[in-house]
C-alpha cells in the first residue's frame, strides 16, 4: 500500500499543477568539529634543589658514640654493648643534624604540549522532500527522498 501511495504521489508530481499538488524539498543544518592540533612551548622556571645545613660536627658525633658507649655499657654490663651503642649514638648523632634538601636556584626549561582546537562549519544538506495535494476534498501529504 505504501509503496502504491508513493507511486501515485509521484505520479502526481509529474503531472500538471491543475491537481493543486505541491512539492517541497526540506534542507537540514550539519555542523562539522574539524580539529587540529598545534604544538605550544613555553619556557619555564625549575626548581634545582640542593642539600643545605651545618651537617653533623665531629664533636656532635664524638659526643653521641660516648654516651651511646656508656649506655650500652650500662644495659648488656659487656664491652660488646658499649662497642655497640656507640656505633649505634654515632649514627643517631650524625642524622640528627643531617642536612636537609632545599630549593637552591633556579634553571629555564623549554615545556611543550600539544594543544587542540575545533574549527566549527555548518551547512544546510538536503534532507527529504514533501508532496502536498488534494483527492476528493481531501488533502495528502508523502514524504520522500529523491
Amino acid at each position: 500500500m505504501k509503496h502504491l501511495v508513493t507511486a501515485v504521489a509521484f505520479g502526481l508530481a509529474a503531472c500538471t499543477p491543475a491537481f493543486g499538488e505541491v512539492v517541497q524539498d526540506h534542507y537540514k543544518d550539519v555542523t562539522k568539529r574539524v580539529p587540529s592540533t598545534y604544538q605550544s612551548c613555553e619556557v619555564v622556571q625549575v626548581p634545582i634543589y640542593g642539600q643545605v645545613g651545618p651537617g653533623a660536627s665531629g664533636t656532635d658525633v664524638l659526643t653521641g658514640m660516648i654516651i651511646g658507649g656508656l649506655i650500652g655499657k650500662g644495659a648488656t654490663g659487656k664491652d660488646n654493648g658499649a662497642a655497640a651503642g656507640a656505633v649505634l649514638g654515632g649514627v643517631i648523632a650524625a642524622d640528627k643534624k643531617n642536612k636537609k634538601q632545599q630549593i637552591v636556584g633556579y634553571r629555564e626549561q623549554q615545556v611543550c604540549k600539544d594543544v587542540t582546537t575545533y574549527e566549527v562549519s555548518t551547512h544546510s544538506v538536503y534532507s527529504h522532500s514533501t508532496v502536498t495535494f488534494k483527492h476528493d476534498g481531501r488533502t495528502y501529504s508523502l514524504r520522500f527522498q529523491k
